[in-house]
């Protein structure tokens, strides 16, 4: 399939051709996959690793950090909770014996709270409420003046709040709500400011692979603090439930160091990076430049708003399981503390597995030639969101069968880790100079069932645990699922939009020995050499087949 080149890359003088008329207009904007791999191979032997690998490596074990202090409350909050009194005048179910058991589970610890579900609910989403608030300003900012600080000093200050989360919780309830919406404020630059790092430096055949890698650590850190956190619990190290937050607290403030040293906003300013990787990332996303941020285009981009829309209803889906399934294996499927850790934390393993599955095979796909971009974000985005739709439905008809349920749980969150080759990187696809910006727009109304969701359960099952109203609650987030799938696959677009170019209407194009000869979709060949063509143009330039690949 034909792949072309950015303004200003290496163009072909040998015979022309016209691309395939279905090609996506992003792949008329890319670099030719040929000449980039030349580069990466040719950079590559110069240097053990390389500069955007460290990137990738450091960002994983931030987004691990990021996680594993987002969730420990999720665990944590099972053994702070007096259960047997807050659930006294409850309609707990007793439908489900607990496994290999009686009906009753094995002695647990009291936990010191007397919050009911509602109280709960309010704990879990508190969080989210500080995180909605930083969303697009973080873009903003890290488009701006670039991500690194950002991202560093935003888990820095939410690893401190971690810190004194115990101290908070036995004081009150509200001073606890309230760090916890701090922590949300320090988060929320996280996703924007990574967004906009990558714009910078991930190569264009690249992109998904490397976000994905990143964006896993999320995974990873949600599979260590789950079973980690019960097990701190469980213990009687550092009193207890406290320990999971002084643990991954201290955790999270090594990590910033490391940061801090080794990780810098773009190629042009790392100190150790080699002139052929530099040289090889700039051919493929160009420099950083300095545009103002078009916020009207942005705003009424409809593919923007397909991704904002699969952005909320995946969010829906996944912070509810985030944030309440160890309440539901608790409360019903009533495996104890330990169990709960560990079983909890299975769907976020193969979720782990399938982010970084997904974003190679989509880079793949899209490489090769075998989807363009749109139709490649498209086909990860519907099996991220329309598989795990299918399996929360299966789960409300296994009964009480503990293998199945967790079974079908696990792959119905595991499964969502598709998206990453689909529309969690499509805001670099059609807009890098401002993904940024786009990540803060859509992670701010992703934001929104972060804390709608854990309200939703907290009410719907108040003094009223039983299986009827969880599949009420399995039931509203499949539906969430299916309106997001059928709404970005109608909105969602592959190729950059015309806004977030640069607006030269003269832009140089150099062409090179032995590259090909650049022509627009029209068909008019441009002349060999340095020339002066339109942007008009230049935006539809179009290379001929790479039969060589």
């Amino acid at each position: 399939m034909a792949r072309s080149t950015r303004t200003g890359s290496a163009l072909s003088n040998s015979s022309v051709h016209s691309g395939s008329q279905d090609m996506d207009e992003s792949d008329a904007l890319l670099p030719s996959y040929a000449e980039l791999e030349r580069k990466k191979k040719d950079e590559e032997g110069s240097q053990c690793i390389a500069a955007r690998h460290v990137l990738a490596i450091m960002a994983f074990l931030g987004f691990v950090n990021v996680y594993c202090l987002r969730v420990d409350l999720s665990v944590a909050l099972v053994a702070m909770v007096n259960s047997s009194s807050s659930s006294s005048n409850s309609s707990k179910s007793t439908d489900c014996p607990a496994p290999g058991k009686d009906n009753s589970t094995s002695p647990a610890k009291v936990g010191e709270f007397d919050w009911d579900e509602t109280t709960q609910g309010y704990i879990l989403g508190a969080f989210f409420y500080g995180y909605i608030v930083t969303q697009v300003p973080g873009g903003w900012l890290a488009s701006k003046f670039g991500g690194k600080n950002l991202f560093g000093y935003g888990v820095l200050c939410t690893s401190v709040l971690t810190l004194i989360t115990p101290v908070a919780a036995r004081y009150s309830v509200y001073l606890l709500i309230a760090v916890r919406v701090l922590e949300g404020l320090g988060e929320g630059v996280t996703f924007p400011a990574m967004h906009a790092m990558w714009g910078s430096w991930a190569p264009v055949w690249e992109r998904s692979k490397l976000a994905a890698f990143t964006y896993a650590g999320a995974q990873l850190g949600t599979v260590i603090s789950m079973p980690v956190s019960g097990l701190l619990c469980d213990s009687d190290f550092g009193g207890g439930w406290p320990s999971a937050f002084y643990v991954f607290g201290s955790l999270g403030c090594v990590w910033f160091v490391a940061w801090m040293f080794l990780v810098h906003n773009t190629p042009a300013e790392h100190p150790r990076i080699s002139t052929s990787e530099r040289e090889y990332i700039e051919s493929s996303v160009g420099k950083r430049e300095h545009i103002k941020t078009p916020w009207l285009q942005i705003l009424t981009c409809p593919a923007l708003w397909g991704i904002s829309l699969a952005h909320f209803t995946n969010n829906w889906c996944y912070y509810t399981l985030l944030t309440c399934l160890p309440a539901y294996m608790s409360n019903i499927l009533r495996f104890n503390l330990k169990e709960n850790g560990l079983l909890s934390a299975m769907p976020y393993a193969v979720c782990f597995l399938t982010q970084n599955t997904s974003g190679v095979l989509a880079d793949f796909l899209r490489g090769r030639g075998y989807l363009s971009t749109g139709n490649a974000r498209k086909l990860f985005t519907s099996i991220g969101l329309l598989s795990p739709a299918i399996f929360l439905i299966v789960v409300n008809y296994v009964g009480c069968d503990h293998v199945l349920a967790v079974l079908f749980l696990t792959l119905s969150v595991g499964l969502q880790g598709c998206i990453m080759g689909g529309y969690n990187i499509n805001h670099l696809d059609i807009a890098p100079k401002f993904a940024g910006v786009l990540m803060g727009i859509t992670n701010s109304l992703g934001t929104i069932p972060g804390f709608m969701g854990p309200a939703v359960v907290g009410y719907l099952t108040n003094n009223n645990q039983t299986r009827g109203q969880w599949q009420i609650v399995f039931y509203i987030t499949a539906g969430m699922c299916f309106v997001g799938a059928i709404g970005y696959d109608l909105l969602a677009k592959g190729e950059e939009m015309h806004w977030s170019r640069l607006p030269h209407k003269e832009q140089e194009i150099i062409v090179p020995e032995r590259t090909r000869t650049p022509v627009t979709r029209s068909g008019r060949p441009v002349s060999i050499g340095s020339v002066n063509v339109n942007s008009s143009d230049t935006d539809l330039l179009v290379p001929p087949p790479e039969n060589n690949l």
